[in-house]
């Protein structure tokens, strides 16, 4: 047996270890250790619990299935869709999303509803614009007639359709396919109006988007005959007139109340197209109208042919508008600008019925529209030009006289506010403007000849140059490589595009506010920029350097007559654009552009004058714009559709159609000194002569000019005279007289001697003078 082992000895004189932590660690560790077994019991109860449910579930779901072709014709297209569905409805949230944003205002429904009557600069009424939400004419008192009639053209499934009808929509896709373009028109009045209160007419997919989501917003806070009552009073109907009652008193001059079937069916026929069937442009085009919106009354079941027998017999007839003279153009821009000024108001601010004076001359408005009309119908056809603009504007940037077109009536597009078009030689006053910021004199000489950027090479009218030249003279014979060897030098190391930089800079403190899209070319009138811009901006010059703010408003009152807005109070000031002293130079140079250069059309008689014309490649554009110590004018002629036209240059129509303007402008005016050119002179005698043969621009040949009614006058007395002892020696020898020859103006004298004769029609072929 094996000796027990003694147990070990201790020292009694050393303190014993202890084997057990603190309370503290043993309570966290406990913690600790309890947490974790939590943790493991519930992960483990809960995955037995999930794993029973799902037994369950798809014990349960195994009733339902579906197997073989049953599963694949309805199962699957079923979750497919819903998949589908799931993500069109977040397409079409984000769809929406642009749509709601224009409802976001509280006043949404106001927003549109600003009713401005507008006056001259002297106080006199000139029109009004806008859209007044007038309640004192309820649905109810609409004739039953107008109501149907519209609901028959326009819609007649409106009391029916959520906002949108889909069925009037799928018919007119059809429609529209089988005759190969739009025929019908599938929008309903929901969305027609949804349209006019929150977007613009442009024909995009972007936008028949949002009129589809707004329709339906629409149908959610207002009820139908609301909409169909804001659809009658909101709508445009030509003319410059919006709502049904402001056309029935337009056209016919009745209240809406009181129109007959015949009125009620040509005011429905406007609707969809008020400027192609407004009956004071094309009467006869409005009365077929109305007869398809007849039609419709039948054939929607609304009347008998019986009922409207009456008034297809006895079409309506309208107030004969084609005397009164309303600055359309310019209201529209006008108003724009009301709109604006209204938005900067306190959004507490509630008022929507205005009164506005404006700086518009009617006299000077007159003569600008007669003084293109005029030049259209003489000339157009021979230079092929079918449109032109003009703004005539105070040293204040305030707007005198606009045309911004031919005919309002035929077209409401605002050529002198909306057009971008190419300046041509026109621009290049901002040009030397920069040159003499950047040390460069009016007698500063720079060498006309060859020169590239790149692959670009700038070529003078004739492909001539003219070698050593000052800046005055390069301005007065508008030569093109001049300004682009400018912009090149004011580049210096940096290269042509800085040069380019600082110009159009330049052009931005002379407020001009286009792209000016920088290319090699455009310093010679490449880019784009519109009349009112380039009038207003070379008002500067006149005014010092101080670059004006175009604008049409004088003062806003409200419709009690309290002043609320007015510009030389709110709006804003005028700033130092350029040195007075660079501006004189600018003028000095300019001047010479119409004393001896290629605007010698535009001298005005005892007038200081100053200008530049322009024209773009190919004669698409004619430009000549020019000032006085008084005012600032730019006129433009051209096609809409961008043709060339037939060799019209800026010398041409735009310098004689500006110099009738300016003449009429002037009138009863004080005229002032032009820094830089000081008074103006008497033009000698031979002016007429000189003009006839006047270079146009870039050394264009120009027209003949156009013969005086004086000069016509005496040629019939002349002519009448030789008839006359035609007569007598026929008489005296018994013979015949022999024929007359009459000229393609209509006076009987030879077309060779007309041709020579001031104020002709414009050659066809150009020629020297």
């Amino acid at each position: 047996m094996e000796a027990p082992c003694p147990a070990p000895s201790r020292d009694w004189s050393k303190p014993v270890p202890k084997i057990l932590p603190d309370n503290w660690m043993q309570r966290i560790r406990n913690w600790f250790l309890d947490l974790d077994a939590r943790l493991d019991s519930t992960l483990f109860s809960s995955a037995a619990g999930i794993r029973e449910l799902w037994e369950r579930f798809s014990t349960f779901m195994d009733r339902f299935y579906v197997g073989h072709w049953k599963r694949w014709v309805f199962i699957e297209p079923l979750s497919e869709a819903a998949t589908m569905g799931a993500g069109g409805l977040l397409v079409l949230l984000a769809l929406a999303q642009p749509a709601f944003r224009e409802t976001g205002d509280e006043d949404w429904l106001k927003k549109s509803d600003l009713a401005v009557s507008f006056l001259d600069r002297y106080g006199n009424p000139i029109g009004n614009r806008g859209i007044k939400h007038n309640d004192s004419i309820p649905l109810e008192d609409f004739p039953d007639n107008l109501i149907k009639a519209t609901l028959a053209t326009e819609d007649r499934r409106f009391y029916d359709h959520f906002g949108i009808d889909v069925a009037g929509t799928a018919r007119a896709l059809v429609t529209n396919a089988q005759a190969g373009g739009v025929r019908q028109g599938g929008s309903s009045i929901t969305q027609q109006l949804a349209k006019n209160l929150f977007l613009s007419n442009e024909r995009t997919l972007e936008r028949k988007v949002n009129e589809a989501f707004l329709a339906i917003w629409l149908e959610t806070r207002l009820t139908k005959n609301e909409i169909l009552k804001l659809y009658l009073d909101r709508a445009y109907m030509g003319g410059g007139t919006f709502g049904a009652d402001g056309a029935a008193h337009f056209y016919f001059n009745k209240s809406v109340r009181d129109v007959n079937l015949a009125e009620a069916a040509m005011l429905a026929g406007l609707f969809k197209a008020p400027t192609k069937f407004a009956p004071h442009i094309n009467l006869p085009a409005a009365r077929a109208r109305a007869n398809v919106v007849l039609d419709n009354l039948v054939d929607a079941g609304f009347m008998t042919e019986g009922q409207v027998f009456g008034a297809r017999r006895n079409p309506a007839s309208v107030v004969d508008r084609r005397d009164e003279n309303s600055p359309n153009y310019y209201l529209d821009w006008a108003f724009e600008e009301v709109r604006k000024i209204v938005e900067t108001f306190p959004k507490s601010y509630t008022e929507r019925v205005f009164v506005v004076r404006t700086t518009i001359d009617m006299n000077v408005q007159r003569a600008a529209e007669a003084a293109v009309e005029n030049q259209l119908r003489q000339f157009g056809r021979d230079y092929h030009a079918t449109q032109a603009a003009a703004v005539l504007s105070d040293l204040d940037g305030g707007v005198r006289a606009m045309v911004g077109g031919r005919d309002y009536g035929s077209s409401q597009f605002n050529r002198a506010v909306d057009a971008y078009r190419q300046p041509g030689s026109s621009f290049k006053p901002y040009v030397y403007t920069t040159a003499l910021l950047n040390g460069f004199k009016p007698t500063s000489i720079v060498v006309d000849g060859p020169v590239c950027i790149g692959n670009w090479c700038p070529q003078n009218y004739g492909h001539s140059y003219s070698g050593s030249v000052t800046l005055t003279q390069a301005i007065t014979r508008s030569i093109n490589v001049v300004p682009v060897k400018l912009s090149i030098t004011l580049g210096g190391k940096a290269g042509p595009k800085a040069g380019r930089a600082k110009i159009v800079e330049v052009a931005r403190r002379f407020g001009i506010k286009a792209p000016l899209i920088d290319t090699p070319s455009l310093p010679i009138g490449s880019t784009e920029v519109t009349v009112l811009e380039h009038a207003v901006a070379y008002a500067t010059f006149p005014n010092k350097g101080k670059a004006p703010t175009p604008h049409a408003v004088l003062e806003v009152r409200t419709g009690a007559g309290d002043l609320v807005w007015r510009f030389d109070r709110d709006g804003p000031k005028q700033k130092q654009a350029i040195p007075a002293s660079v501006a004189a130079d600018m003028a000095g140079m300019m001047s010479h552009v119409v004393s001896e250069g290629t605007a010698r059309r535009a001298a005005l008689d005892g007038i200081p004058t100053a200008g530049k014309t322009g024209t773009t490649n190919a004669y698409r554009d004619a430009w000549f714009v020019g000032y006085t110590g008084n005012f600032s004018c730019a006129v433009w002629y051209g096609n809409d559709d961008y043709s060339p036209t037939n060799r019209m240059t800026g010398g041409s129509l735009p310098a004689q159609t500006w110099r009738d303007i300016m003449i009429a402008a002037h009138q009863g005016v004080e005229i002032k000194e032009l820094a830089g050119v000081g008074m103006g002179t008497r033009l000698p005698a031979s002016q007429a002569q000189a003009n006839a043969r006047a270079a146009d621009d870039d050394g264009k040949p120009a027209p003949p000019p156009v013969l005086t009614r004086r000069g016509a006058d005496i040629l019939v007395r002349v002519e009448k005279m030789l008839d006359d002892a035609a007569k007598a020696m026929d008489k005296a020898m018994d013979k015949t007289p022999p024929a007359k020859p009459v000229s393609s103006t209509g006076v009987g004298f030879p077309d060779s001697f007309a041709a020579a004769t001031p104020n002709g029609p414009p050659a066809t072929a150009p020629r020297k003078n």
